[in-house]
This record gives structure tokens, C-alpha cells and sequence, in this order.
């Protein structure tokens, strides 16, 4: 349970809701950090803006590149949230999310590329306190990606480090996303599903 609560739709102003609405849509439940982080308007605002920037702006990798190295760092961090909504995402993209649970042996197993092993060790080697990047580490990142590539792969090892350790340091725990992903996906091929809803909307 997380140490500070969410706040409830019927106190999340007008804006709010129509957000909360939203993402139930999208995603099948109001996500946590969004709805604990509306106990500070302007700083929601802010981080949703963005996110949704954010979003737009990283198209130069290949996204089972990015998003493999994003969640290593949601492993490596220990943020069973991001773990969990991130699953989900990759698994809405069409990615291939059963290799997830090899990713301790993306050195050496045949399921990682070498591009994607070189951008998970990237994202272990920023994630680690202190960092250990490499001068020799960017140079191979750059030859293989681009400066664009590598700017890209940077900034959302970044950012994951900052949602995960935001995550972790409130107690925000895994929210069942994948589950609401499965549930999704049964949507489309026919079958009924149940929505889920967030803890406490």
C-alpha cells in the first residue's frame, strides 16, 4: 500500500476526473503515481505535459530497444509499479513480453539482440550508484544508434530512474496493469472482461 493516498475522483477537480476518465479508458485503471501525485495540481500538470511530450518525442529507436532498457531499469531500481505498467505497454505495442522474464541473462541469451544487449548494459550502468558509463560504452552506443539514438536512449534511462525511485520512495506497488492488459486484449478478441479499477477510485 502506498504511504500517501490517492486522491479520489470526486476531489480531483473538473480536469481531473476528465483525466481519470481518460486513463481508465486507455489503461483499465486510474495509474497510482498519477492519481498520489494530484495532491500537488501544478506538479501533475507539469509531469503529464510531460510525459505526453515525451511520448511524442522518442521515435528515432526502435521502441523494443527503448523499452527493454526502460524496464531494466524498473528492475534494477525494484520498482514493482513500473515493472508492471511497463509489461503492459510492451505488451499493447505488440512486443515480446515472455522474454521479460529472462532479462538477468540478456548477455549471454539468444532472445536479446546485440543492440538490445548493448542498451540494457547501458541502462544498468547509469541506473548503478555511482554510475559506471564508459567512455568506450557511448562511443559503441553511438556507432550503433546515432547521436539522436544515443540522446534518446539517455533521456528515457533517465527518466525511468526518476519514476522508479519516485515510485519506490512512496511505497507505490504494483497495480495488476499487465492483468488489465490481458483483460484488453480479450476485448478485442470477443471474449467479455470486467474493468478494473485502481485502488480506492
Amino acid at each position: 500500500m502506498a504511504r500517501i493516498p490517492a486522491v479520489p475522483e470526486a476531489e480531483a477537480g473538473v480536469l481531473g476526473r476528465l483525466v481519470y476518465r481518460l486513463m481508465r479508458r486507455r489503461f483499465g485503471a486510474v495509474p497510482e503515481p498519477f492519481a498520489i501525485g494530484l495532491h500537488h495540481r501544478r506538479l501533475f500538470w507539469s509531469a503529464m505535459v510531460a510525459e505526453l511530450a515525451f511520448e511524442r518525442a522518442t521515435h528515432v529507436l526502435p521502441a523494443r530497444v527503448r523499452e527493454l532498457a526502460v524496464y531494466r531499469t524498473a528492475t534494477v531500481v525494484g520498482c514493482s509499479w513500473c515493472v508492471d505498467f511497463g509489461t503492459m505497454l510492451q505488451r499493447l505495442d505488440g512486443l515480446d513480453v515472455e522474454r521479460l522474464a529472462h532479462i538477468d541473462d540478456y548477455a549471454t541469451d539468444p532472445l536479446y539482440s546485440p543492440a538490445e544487449r548493448l542498451a540494457v548494459a547501458y541502462a544498468d550502468a547509469m541506473t548503478a550508484t555511482p554510475p559506471t558509463v564508459a567512455d568506450a560504452q557511448v562511443e559503441e552506443l553511438e556507432r550503433e544508434f546515432g547521436r539522436a539514438g544515443l540522446i534518446e536512449l539517455t533521456q528515457a534511462i533517465a527518466v525511468e530512474n526518476q519514476r522508479a525511485r519516485a515510485n519506490h520512495a512512496l511505497g507505490i506497488v504494483d497495480q495488476g496493469f499487465d492483468a488489465a492488459c490481458r483483460v484488453r486484449l480479450g476485448d478485442r478478441a470477443g471474449r467479455a472482461a470486467q474493468p478494473v479499477q485502481a485502488p480506492g477510485q
